[in-house]
């Protein structure tokens, strides 16, 4: 059990951040374990190729069996505003020793692709982590970004609707918060505690519960960004008749507007008509391929497909 003590300072400094290098690092676990990460098999296979073009041998030294990766990979993100860029230059300078403690701490030694020279092995690292990113992150980035971005819209919402307590609870089930300490399950046995240095929060795609650093690190928690399986969904082949349908102001604003996740309550609020005609408008929409829809606990989130981003570009909206 990993428990977080906030002060009242800590309390009042609990931020969310959005980690790009985070989420390359954590995409890992995907690639290593595809079967323990079904919603991002969409990922996976639209990758696959550009994959084989990786520097993989060095990637794969970086997790273990139990898909635990080094602290140097979970960067504590100032904001939801992190650029990769920022990222990589920082990982770049990173302290040899640093990056000798970090893999040891989850392999217990050095894996064989990083042994030898450390300032080389880091320059190694950070190669094949920008090819993962220009092969495979780059292209999706800004739908992936905009999911992200949209759970820590809502995770705020929570808070200044119903507090603290019923946003982390919601978090995962595997974490709690009792007014004072944050707690959180993990798979590693080992119990610890920190108190002080504030907590950051960031949602990822690819943890299944709730994930942590692994050694003693500024507080951060890493949970499931929710509404994700949305971005990857298949999508079903166009019907012509509901295709033609979608001509109409009403639906091309919800088509344009759906380029962020959101629920039919939502987008009623945004647009100012009541939910039952969103709700008609968002199944023509989806009918047509023009949109994905996952459902999460009581909402069912909508994202516009490639097929609807590929319609709006050609029909310059």
């Amino acid at each position: 059990m990993l428990r977080y003590r906030l002060v009242d300072a800590d309390i009042g400094g609990i931020r969310f951040g959005i980690s790009p290098l985070c989420e390359l690092g954590l995409s890992l676990r995907a690639i290593r374990d595809p079967g323990a990460f079904p919603l991002q098999l969409g990922w996976l296979r639209r990758t696959e190729a550009a994959r084989s073009r990786i520097d993989m041998t060095t990637l794969m030294a970086l997790i273990d069996d139990r898909l635990w990766t080094p602290d140097f990979l979970n960067p504590r993100p100032a904001s939801p505003l992190t650029r990769i860029d920022e990222e990589f230059a920082a990982l770049e300078a990173l302290d040899p020793d640093v990056f000798t403690h970090d893999l040891e701490a989850v392999h217990g030694r050095v894996p064989a692709p990083l042994r030898g020279d450390r300032p080389a092995a880091i320059r190694r690292t950070v190669r094949a982590l920008r090819q993962l990113w220009d092969e495979a992150f780059a292209p999706h980035w800004p739908r992936m970004r905009a999911v992200l971005e949209a759970d820590v819209v809502y995770r705020g919402r929570r808070i200044s609707r119903h507090g603290l307590a019923d946003m982390f609870g919601g978090l995962s089930s595997t974490v709690s918060f009792d007014g004072t300490v944050v707690s959180i399950a993990l798979r590693d046995p080992t119990d610890r505690e920190y108190a002080g240095a504030g907590l950051t929060l960031v949602p990822t795609m690819f943890t299944r519960r709730a994930s942590a650093p692994v050694g003693d690190g500024p507080p951060m928690l890493m949970y499931p960004a929710r509404g994700q399986g949305a971005l990857w969904e298949t999508e079903a082949v166009p019907d012509v008749d509901a295709v033609a349908a979608l001509l109409g102001a009403s639906r091309t604003r919800l088509l344009a507007a759906l380029g962020q996740p959101a629920s039919s309550t939502e987008l009623a609020v945004r647009f100012d008509v009541t939910p039952s005609a969103v709700n008609q408008h968002l199944r023509v929409l989806r009918d047509a391929g023009l949109l994905t829809a996952v459902r999460y606990g009581r909402s069912v989130l909508y994202l516009r497909s490639e097929l609807g981003s590929a319609l709006l570009a050609a029909g310059g909206a």
